[in-house]
């Protein structure tokens, strides 16, 4: 059986994409151990440059670490994902590089019809990023519009469609880590480039 860890990526208290997360760690008992986590508490993002990152942020990553995949769910704001799941982001790409190789899956939940495309697609871009390096699953946007009526007052999908939808990529998702475990020959590497990677120097050989 997997252990992944769910990303709550809001800090509302009454998030249906928390909802989702919760819906999702019930239905898939079975066949995975989802343990929900948030990171509404996270300090601000300040690059402190002993760089020492916050205790409850080295206990995420830490869980990162020792999870098989890592599930997100993000809302869309303004057409982008929540300032909150950005700052966490930066926390966790800062000098501990959880995210490295680690396959990730990206579910969105909105009020309105879009479902969080936009928001999911700017997300494929940040967790890509050199000091992040994740492994995302392709083709595979779950997008949970209308999400304020998506709900029983059991937290179960009502839509059969949604949840068959739901069902097949979580099985997709369960091989994709299966398969992502064997391209790991690269591993130190990767985590050496991320380690090393840095933004000013990056500037600094264009200006040269």
């Amino acid at each position: 059986m997997k252990n992944l860890i769910a990303i709550v990526g809001t800090n509302s208290d009454q998030s249906t994409n928390r909802q989702l997360l919760q819906f999702m760690r019930d239905h898939f008992q079975q066949v995975a151990r989802i343990e929900l986590v948030e990171i509404k508490d996270f300090p601000m993002f300040n690059k402190p440059a002993d760089k020492k990152v916050p205790e409850c942020v080295q206990q995420l990553a830490a869980k990162i670490d020792a999870a098989d995949g890592v599930i997100i769910s993000t809302p869309e704001y303004d057409h982008a994902v929540p300032a909150v799941l950005i700052n966490a982001l930066n926390w966790l790409s800062y000098g501990i590089y959880p995210f490295v190789d680690k396959p990730v899956m990206i579910t969105g939940a909105s009020y309105g019809v879009l479902g969080s495309s936009r928001a999911q697609a700017q997300l494929r871009q940040m967790l890509d990023a050199p000091e992040l390096r994740a492994r995302i699953m392709p083709s595979s946007e779950f997008l949970l519009a209308n999400s304020l009526t998506a709900f029983d007052d059991k937290n179960q999908l009502i839509d059969p469609d949604s949840v068959e939808m739901l069902e097949g990529l979580f099985t997709n998702f369960l091989i994709f880590i299966a398969i992502t475990a064997q391209l790991q020959h690269a591993h130190a590497q990767n985590q050496k480039q991320a380690a090393d990677f840095s933004w000013e120097d990056l500037h600094n050989s264009h200006q040269d």
